[in-house]
């Protein structure tokens, strides 16, 4: 039994050919989209790429590929659906119609996969931006050093707009010394026993560099001496919260990565949602003409369907066929294979007959 029939009209297929050519048009533009919005990611991405231990372009690479498929698909989707009104045309794609809906198919299948990665792209990103970041501010101080003079320019940019400190706060900068040695005063005592009491000979302070100031903050920016409530008048260590900024970095950029992740996801899951209705479509286009061609009256009614069996039966008859190519490339295993037959034996055992000499 066929899986949802319906019955078209001469009409009713001209009506649904013209309309899944307009709507392969438009599945076109949506491919156009999807390679702008993997485009865009892409970009927003190698922005901060120096804030990344990886670069992630799995997501932004899947969607400019999908893009691009999209539109060289439904620009051929369009032109069959264009020539299928007419029967004779029909017949010049009929054996190509059946491998384009089952590659079109996989094709939906590969938007809906470039959707979910959308949605579980976040644990890889943050595992990113905390290694990422960790490094970055490690050489924040290297501002001679060839090829990381730019990272304190960089750092010092994305506290400023999105008004963060640190990887996940600004106490992370006590821990690193973010000062570079060259604006160090070795002359000054407080300055070689700081040195002398880290471990490692470190210059570490509990202090942050300005980018970390709040903005919004009604004092002058408190940043150096901050665990030290008696350094500065009216001043509070635990409780002046509103004068640094209090979210790490690495929180704030997952947050603006996971929002354009997810306004992406939710953009290609409509376009794999319509990209599915016309494959419909020209499913049940392909079947009501093939129908046609079987009655010989191009102006008759005509039967549609999705399956022509039921799911069971369809599935039963695939793994059939994949069960019986199996066997083409099974080896015999029959140990008598290579005996001769009886037949054959008595042929060879029979004597050959003297032909008559002429005297």
């Amino acid at each position: 039994m066929a899986v949802l029939k319906v019955t078209f009209t001469k009409t009713n297929r001209d009506k649904l050919a013209q309309v899944l050519w307009i709507l392969n048009w438009v599945s076109v533009i949506t491919g156009i989209i999807l390679f702008s919005l993997g485009l865009f990611l892409k970009v927003e991405i190698r922005k901060r790429r120096e804030l990344m231990s990886d670069e992630i372009h799995s997501v932004p690479n899947m969607l400019i590929a999908v893009g691009m498929v999209a539109c060289g698909i439904n620009f051929l989707g369009g032109k069959i659906c264009y020539e299928c009104v007419d029967t004779v045309k029909f017949l010049r794609w009929k054996l190509l119609l059946l491998p384009y809906i089952i590659c079109t198919f996989f094709f939906t299948f590969c938007i809906l996969v470039g959707a979910l990665m959308c949605y579980t792209m976040r644990n890889n990103l943050e595992q990113s931006l905390f290694l990422g970041l960790r490094d970055a501010m490690r050489y924040y101080k290297d501002t001679d050093t060839p090829g990381r003079c730019y990272i304190k320019r960089t750092i010092d940019l994305l506290q400023i707009q999105f008004q963060c400190c640190g990887n996940d706060g600004y106490r992370d900068w006590f821990y690193i010394q973010w000062v570079s040695p060259r604006y160090l005063d070795m002359s000054s005592n407080e300055v070689v026993d700081r040195l002398r009491s880290n471990v490692e000979g470190k210059y570490l302070m509990d202090g942050v560099p300005f980018s970390c100031c709040n903005l919004l903050s009604p004092r002058p920016c408190i940043q150096h001496q901050i665990t030290n409530s008696s350094a500065h008048y009216n001043y509070d260590s635990q409780t002046e919260e509103l004068n640094l900024n209090q979210k790490g970095c690495r929180q704030a950029l997952l947050e603006y990565y996971t929002q354009i992740m997810q306004s992406i996801g939710l953009i290609v899951l409509i376009i794999w949602l319509f990209e599915l209705s016309v494959l419909t479509g020209v499913r049940y286009l392909q079947t009501s003409m093939e129908n046609v061609l079987r009655l010989g009256d191009p102006d008759s009614e005509s039967d549609g369907w999705l399956l022509e069996n039921s799911i069971a039966e369809t599935a039963r008859y695939n793994f059939n066929i994949i069960k019986n190519l199996g066997k083409c490339y099974q080896v015999d295993d029959d140990p008598n294979i290579d005996v001769p037959s009886t037949s054959q034996q008595a042929q060879g055992n029979v004597p050959t007959q003297q032909i008559p000499v002429a005297s």
